[in-house]
């Protein structure tokens, strides 16, 4: 009896590895997980994210589907491109870009352009900067790059003088005249609309613009010359280093680039936002 026990054991032992060893085989022949998941394409609230959507409409006839995903932080974006919950983000400029790279360690890269954004100093009080009071508030946005351009547009309207050579990078550290003692005051990006019923004037980036209803026709001063555009305020697309050459990343943005989208970025937005290619 004890024999035989002992004989069925090993007879269903030797059966087990057999299962088991079938069992890895057909595991490792397994097909590999479907490649036509959604390319997934990181925005900032607001209308970029409507050509974005145009142009994933266009892409999808192409055999490229893409999901269009917002987010109101401008910090989120590369944060989600550098843990791989998107593929792909369209909602910043080089500058921007470089700095979030050297402070967060990201290894994102800019590849083409895609939209030229100007931005203006707006004011529901005022009509002209130079009417702006001695002791106003004047809002800026609290990231380093885009303070740093708000800060070149309003030494541009008069108001206030940088020290010579800090450039887009400015703080109001660098603030080296500012003879109305004007208040500056930072606050997140998105809050800057809200912002002037409480200052003077404030700084506001053209989706932020938009989506306020703001008019850049009716600001103050706006990044208005050509030759101001690159690279303050042209967006790029941006991808993980080493997913810059994905071939459904380069052909989604050859679609985005292309002439349909153009003309519906020109149509939809009239001049407040232009492509830049």
């Amino acid at each position: 009896m004890t024999f035989l026990s002992r004989s069925r054991f090993l007879a269903l032992f030797l059966s087990g590895l057999t299962l088991l060893s079938v069992g890895t085989a057909v595991h490792a022949q397994a097909p590999a997980a479907p490649t036509d998941k959604p390319l997934k394409v990181g925005v900032s609230a607001g209308p970029y994210g409507d050509v974005l959507r145009e142009a994933a409409r266009l892409s999808e006839k192409q055999g490229i589907k893409a999901e269009i995903i917002e987010f109101t932080d401008w910090n989120q974006p590369n944060a989600a491109l550098q843990a791989g919950d998107i593929d792909l983000n369209n909602f910043q400029n080089r500058p921007y870009l470089a700095n979030q790279v050297k402070t967060r360690g990201y290894q994102i890269v800019a590849l083409d352009e895609s939209l030229l954004v100007p931005a203006g100093i707006y004011s529901r009080k005022y009509t002209r900067a130079a009417d702006i009071p001695a002791g106003a508030k004047i809002a800026i946005p609290n990231d380093p790059t885009n303070g740093g351009r708000a800060l070149l547009l309003f030494q541009k309207a008069g108001l206030i003088q940088l020290k010579p050579g800090t450039g887009l990078y400015a703080s109001v550290l660098d603030v080296a005249e500012n003879p109305k003692k004007l208040q500056i005051v930072e606050i997140d990006a998105a809050q800057l609309p809200r912002s002037l019923d409480d200052v003077a004037a404030a700084f506001v980036s053209s989706n932020y613009a938009y989506l306020a209803g703001l008019d850049l026709n009716t600001a103050l001063v706006a990044e208005t010359a050509v030759e101001e555009a690159k690279p303050y305020f042209t967006l790029v697309f941006a991808a993980r280093e080493d997913r810059k050459d994905d071939p459904r990343i380069r052909k989604f943005i050859e679609v985005y680039r292309s002439q349909p989208v153009k003309d519906f970025t020109l149509a939809k937005f009239k001049g407040s936002i232009l492509p830049a290619w």
